[in-house]
């Protein structure tokens, strides 16, 4: 336990100073009668989790789930099955993530209690510039005109991320974790129901000669669902990565291919160089951390916004005993917990919109945002009977921003997979190429990433600097939030995780809130209804029971939409020692252990 004491020691040490004792939970009257909604679609069956002894990976694919689970019972730790996972997604689930994106790891070494967190976001080109989405006008491009085409491009992170962790925590041979995907990429996979329906939904494609000929057939048409699709090209570049390592990937061949793609890209060109590829280096950074109840819960820190947000929802519901406001037969939360956890959702994206960005270019007030006394007093601004409206940043550590609010992000193409291994090594790791398919660019049989679109397009609001402009070398804000839960024993309970953008915070506290307070199946906790709150109006998932909640959330003031909100929660709770792993159906994840 002592190096896991050691990564957190900035925040026990903020547990020392200011209102250190735990907040006295608030009870909260029941909501006055209110006429009830038209009932929504029925419940699902309520699933159960699937249980295993000695190990277990939940991931968003059963291809990759195989994958993994092989590696876990040749003897590999969860590092070496998460390698061999997400070579299997960059394939099978391409919209999502590959090697031509980035991510962020979280892995936990349950021999010596060491938590580190893996930066591999990707990086902004040194060609990169503050107005870099604005046209000629000063007006910010529309959406997909910033996205599809070059210009949106990041130097891509994952497998600068997922070797340097393999170096520190594999145990077998890097080149080995790529057989699977090898062998599934020449052989063929079968086209599924929901990448017939992405790629039959999607307007850009087509406009990049390598995409349109992998997605369709001769006559312009969507491959079928059923069709076996095959990725030569894939799998010759996972063939020199697995002989050459990284380096195969950031030099040479490979990305002089990515440099010419971005340079000529679909009518608004990028200019990511051969010198920006080399340069590239994953970060090792602090976990961001703070103690819930009785848990220890951290996640990662900026330049992601997940990990803080998360803990600020938290700190400030630990001032409310949502214990009480457990879910009902039908397994839908209560209304009070909905309208208390969008109201502290709000007060913490006033925050992450003010404050968080890039820490390396960024002052980032991390410690004040997680000081128990200021999140105490954030929570004491939130009532139980009206909703506070749009909410201002606060002043974490006494300090105003001195950056303009900027806005949240939209991609939400991504993907999480959690693992724990025989030896008891967990790894919550959340990846993306932001959109779904990216930048719509093909190089090698991968898609590269548009993530340079998670900087906000106007560099200036009012006159004054938004904190997550572009900038050379920079990394742009993210909202995943790979998460790691540990009992007062240091003993990983929890690893959870999501896509979904900025909406990505949400679905991860409900999911702990549901697992740690409501004490609900990892299974039924990631399958209930979705609610979220980013400071904007609060969002319910169409289509589910939760919308019989609207009537009663108006009456406390809350301003209501309905969304498909199709999270990709995978989670493993751990209790007693017994793996309990869940996959969100809402896309095609599986769990599987031993």
């Amino acid at each position: 336990m002592n190096k896991l004491l050691k990564s957190i020691l900035p925040v026990l040490l903020v547990l020392s100073v200011g209102a250190c004792a735990k907040p006295t939970a608030r009870p909260v009257a029941e909501p006055k009668a209110q006429p009830e909604a038209a009932t929504a679609s029925a419940q699902p069956h309520q699933r159960q989790s699937v249980r295993a002894e000695k190990s277990m990976i939940s991931v968003a694919n059963p291809h990759a789930a195989r994958a993994g689970r092989a590696i876990l019972r040749a003897g590999g730790s969860a590092i070496d099955a998460a390698i061999a996972a997400q070579m299997v997604l960059n394939l099978v689930e391409p919209q999502s993530s590959g090697i031509g994106g980035g991510g962020f790891l979280m892995h936990f070494n349950a021999k010596n209690g060491d938590l580190a967190a893996y930066d591999g976001r990707e990086t902004a080109p040194a060609s990169a510039t503050p107005d870099m989405f604005l046209n000629t006008d000063g007006q910010p491009l529309a959406f997909f005109d910033a996205v599809v085409g070059g210009l949106s491009v990041g130097v891509p992170g994952a497998l600068r991320m997922l070797e340097a962790a393999h170096k520190e925590h594999g145990l077998l041979p890097w080149a080995k974790l790529f057989e699977d995907a090898i062998r599934l990429a020449e052989g063929g996979f079968t086209v599924s129901e929901r990448l017939h329906k992405l790629v039959a939904g999607d307007r850009y494609l087509k406009r990049h000669r390598t995409t349109a000929a992998y997605f369709y057939d001769d006559t312009g048409a969507p491959w079928p669902v059923g069709h076996i699709l095959k990725n030569p090209e894939l799998a010759a570049t996972l063939r020199q990565i697995a002989t050459g390592g990284a380096d195969a990937f950031y030099q040479g061949p490979i990305a002089q291919a990515m440099v010419d793609t971005v340079s000529h890209g679909i009518g608004n060109p990028g200019g990511l160089s051969l010198a920006d590829l080399s340069a590239y280096k994953t970060i090792k950074r602090e976990p961001a951390c703070l103690f819930y109840r009785k848990w220890l819960v951290c996640g990662f820190g900026p330049p992601s916004s997940g990990g803080l947000t998360t803990l600020q929802i938290l700190g400030m519901l630990q001032s409310f005993d949502l214990g009480s406001m457990k879910p009902g037969k039908d397994g839908l939360p209560d209304v009070r917990a909905v309208h208390l956890i969008s109201e502290a959702a709000r007060l913490a994206f006033a925050d992450r919109n003010a404050f968080i960005a890039d820490e390396d270019f960024v002052a980032v007030p991390s410690a004040g945002m997680l000081d128990p006394g200021y999140l105490e007093r954030r929570a004491a601004e939130i009532s139980t009977s009206r909703s506070i409206g749009r909410a201002a940043p606060g002043t974490p550590g006494g300090k105003t921003s001195q950056f303009a609010p900027g806005t949240s992000s939209l991609g939400l193409s991504t993907t999480h997979m959690s693992i724990v291994d025989a030896n008891g090594n967990a790894v919550s790791m959340t990846t993306s190429i932001e959109n779904a398919f990216g930048s719509r660019m093909m190089v090698g049989g991968f898609l590269l990433n548009n993530q340079l679109t998670d900087f906000n397009f106007r560099p200036t609001v009012d006159g004054r600097p938004v904190a997550n402009a572009a900038a050379p070398g920079k990394r742009p804000r993210s909202s995943m939030s790979p998460t790691l839960v540990f009992d007062n024993q240091g003993r990983v309970v929890l690893a959870i995780g999501s896509p979904g953008g900025s909406r990505i915070i949400g679905y991860v506290v409900k999911t702990l809130i549901a697992t740690l307070d409501w004490e609900m199946d990892i299974q039924q906790a990631i399958d209930m209804p979705n609610f979220t709150n980013r400071n904007t109006p609060t969002d319910l998932e169409q289509g589910t029971a939760i919308e019989t909640l609207a009537d009663k959330l108006k009456a406390l003031g809350q301003e209501i939409r309905t969304r498909p909100m199709t999270s990709g929660l995978h989670g493993i709770h751990i209790v007693d020692g017994v793996l309990f792993g869940g996959a969100d159906q809402r896309r095609e994840g599986v769990a599987l252990g031993d």
